[in-house]
């Protein structure tokens, strides 16, 4: 079956930064579109950053310049390169793989 499998959560302070990876099994995702969401409690999911196939990638606002998606398309990879992080940016965060989507990795930004 499909699974999408997150890594790379945990408790992080202000500033500091977190690698969370994404391994996806089950089909071949190198012409879908993957990337990440995040839910903070009591909160709708957002989408935090995809990409595409093609490379193109895409970030709410409040993260650009301070978080990274890449991809390795051939082994089903998805990637969120976090710096500077912000007790904001706590949340959990889901890996997407069109149209399918992870259990989640807990992020929590705190001193």
């Amino acid at each position: 079956q499909v699974q999408l499998v997150e890594s790379g959560g945990g408790l992080v302070q202000p500033g500091g930064s977190l690698r969370l990876s994404c391994r996806a099994s089950g089909r071949d995702f190198s012409m879908s579109t993957m990337g990440w969401y995040r839910q903070a409690p009591g909160k709708e999911r957002e989408m935090v950053a995809t990409m595409t196939h093609s490379g193109i990638a895409d970030y709410v606002e409040s993260v650009k310049g301070r978080f990274t998606v890449s991809r390795d398309r051939f082994n089903n990879m998805v990637y969120l390169q976090m710096s500077s992080l912000k007790p904001e940016d706590t949340a959990v965060y889901y890996c997407y793989g069109q149209p399918y989507w992870g259990q989640g990795t807990q992020v929590t930004v705190s001193s």
